[in-house]
């Protein structure tokens, strides 16, 4: 795909956006201060994973849904940014970014739903509750660090290159963390851990790309 140099017109709606990405970050302060620089930080501290597993906490509080909500917007602007950036199809429009956001949305409740609800049935949410934590811990991590990318390009000359790769540098590094630190685990049912790659990683992503593009 050629890249094309858009620009941003009536953007009002993306600084209401942030607005209430900062918000929400207050609103986790609020909540719980220790556990949102935990996981703003959980790329480089292996031990609020742990302790979060330890922890063994609802999925479903008040802070893991804004702090869900938070990524989710984050993740919506990354995609809007690259969108813009290289589909001459995409429009720039607000309705455009509702789309996309309610795509991932759905895409990660759907998805962890359905992780969650396979652990409770074969009975192994205790073996692989350190899988699922790391990961979507490390997930919620890079969005921090991905906030600050995207309001970077938005508002100075840094382009939508560098939010590219930007985000490609962090999904690999959680990629890694979450192999290495997982490793015994994924060695041990290296058969079922290919196929929950392919069918859970893989193949949604390549369908949403498909949808959008």
């Amino acid at each position: 795909m050629q890249a094309l140099e858009r620009t941003y017109s009536n953007n009002y709606w993306i600084t209401i956006i942030f607005m209430i990405l900062l918000l929400v970050i207050f609103v986790l302060k609020l909540t719980n201060p220790e556990k949102l620089k935990g996981y703003a930080f959980s790329l480089l501290s292996k031990s609020f994973i742990e302790d979060e597993v330890e922890e063994d906490t609802s999925y479903f509080n008040s802070f893991q849904i804004f702090i869900s909500l938070f990524s989710g917007l984050v993740l919506s602007m990354v995609l809007y940014n690259f969108l813009i950036f290289y589909s001459k199809q995409f429009t720039n429009s607000f309705f455009s970014f509702c789309i996309i956001f309610l795509s991932v949305f759905f895409y990660f409740m759907i998805k962890w739903g359905i992780e969650y609800l396979l652990s409770i049935v074969f009975k192994i949410k205790k073996r692989v509750r350190f899988f699922l934590v790391s990961k979507f811990s490390y997930l919620y991590s890079i969005c921090f660090f991905l906030f600050l990318g995207v309001v970077l390009v938005q508002y100075s000359q840094l382009s939508t290159r560098f939010l590219l790769f930007f985000s490609i540098l962090l999904f690999f590094t959680r990629f890694l963390l979450h192999f290495f630190n997982n490793k015994k685990l994924i060695f041990s049912k290296l058969f079922y851990f290919i196929l929950y790659l392919c069918a859970f990683e893989i193949a949604p992503l390549l369908i949403l790309f498909k949808l959008m593009f």
